[in-house]
């Protein structure tokens, strides 16, 4: 029994020690507040970079348009600071996002028949932009990440249902806009 445990001892080190942490799982704590759910992983490719892939998953409305759907969001990320290594510190991340939204009138309209439909459309959508940001660790294991910067997205709003009259606003999801976010993370 002794020397199992000592043949374990090195294994047990290894996945305690704070500065072999190559990657992160992360939360956007604020996205809740609009019913979405934006989840994060980041992976250490050197030690002043990284790179990060998310997810964000929605279903909320806005006035009368229900809307669903789902987004990616690759970055890349250059940490800064000298006397940390990546995944903690300083960084500036450019990324690029895709996003797939299905919009639906949630009060339908009537055609000039009687007849009541809801209006349905796709909004596709690429972008991009900058973000700057400042990653805490702490207990050796948590992350703290805050981040914010200007983001461009263009793409096609393409009616599926409903009278082509009916109009949906995409502006909060084409053009320029901000990206901010605070995620907190488990680093293994």
């Amino acid at each position: 029994m002794k020397k199992a445990l000592l043949a374990l001892l090195p294994l047990f080190g290894l996945s305690t020690a704070a500065s072999a942490q190559t990657n992160a799982l992360k939360v956007n704590i604020l996205s809740p507040l609009v019913r979405t759910g934006s989840f994060f992983i980041e992976h250490k490719v050197n030690e002043h970079q990284s790179v990060q892939l998310g997810g964000l998953f929605t279903a909320w409305s806005a006035g009368d348009t229900k809307i669903t759907g789902f987004a990616l969001t690759p970055e890349y990320r250059f940490y800064l600071s000298d006397s940390k290594t990546a995944l903690e510190g300083f960084y500036l991340a450019p990324f690029l996002r895709y996003q797939n939204l299905t919009l639906t009138a949630v009060d339908g309209f009537e055609d000039p028949y009687g007849n009541t439909s809801d209006g349905k459309a796709t909004l596709n959508t690429v972008g991009g932009g900058m973000l700057a940001g400042y990653q805490f660790v702490f207990k050796r294991r948590f992350t703290l990440d805050g981040f914010l910067g200007p983001s461009y997205n263009g793409g096609s709003l393409t009616l599926q249902a409903g009278d082509a009259s009916h109009s949906f606003d995409a502006g909060p999801f084409k053009g320029f806009g901000l990206r901010s976010g605070i995620t907190f993370g488990v680093a293994f």
